[in-house]
């Protein structure tokens, strides 16, 4: 069962929280992932694309596969930094 997922990957908890406020106040999570995300995706805007279970790292892999779609997740500490993720859908 894939997902299309896009997230925004930032150093610090604050930071993530700062863009989730922002996200919850009707920003566009692209334009918020060109600007700040630490990932190469942040130049699609934060897409990851379709991802199979067992891609990711494991926080983030777990919440793809376990929770709500069209919610923005996060923050979720990796040892890459803190994501905030969205699932688009999954099929």
């Amino acid at each position: 069962m894939p997902a299309i997922v896009r997230h925004i990957l930032v150093k610090t908890r604050e930071q993530a929280e700062q863009l989730k406020a922002q996200l919850a106040n009707g920003a566009d999570f692209a334009k918020l992932a060109k600007q700040h995300s630490t990932c190469n995706s942040a130049k699609r805007g934060g897409e990851l694309g379709e991802i199979k279970k067992g891609q990711l790292v494991k926080p983030i892999d777990t919440v793809v596969f376990t929770k709500p779609e069209k919610v923005i997740h996060g923050p979720i500490k990796s040892q890459f930094g803190f994501h905030l993720v969205e699932i688009k859908f999954r099929y």
